[in-house]
């Protein structure tokens, strides 16, 4: 089963915002989500059930599984630092 990957527009913007590497390092991870939404290393969002995260070095790709539709949603991609403010 593959999931359709849908990013929040912001979550793009975001994405936009990163130096060029790290763009092509969220990208991949996010790509990867489609066959595998729940990767070795995936950790819940404590306070929010349905949100998950992966680590990409030092930023972080936050995100929501909708299991009946196969949708995962990007909510946010930042710096380990600031992605967690404002979920």
């Amino acid at each position: 089963m593959r999931y359709r990957i849908e990013i929040k527009k912001s979550a793009q913007k975001e994405i936009a915002r990163l130096p060029r590497r790290e763009q092509r390092r969220v990208l991949g991870a996010i790509a990867a989500l489609a066959s595998e939404p729940r990767p070795q290393g995936v950790r819940k969002i404590v306070g929010d059930e349905k949100a998950c995260r992966i680590r990409v070095r030092d930023y972080r790709v936050v995100y929501r599984i909708a299991e009946r539709v196969l949708i995962v949603f990007v909510i946010r991609v930042g710096h380990r630092k600031d992605v967690y403010r404002r979920l």
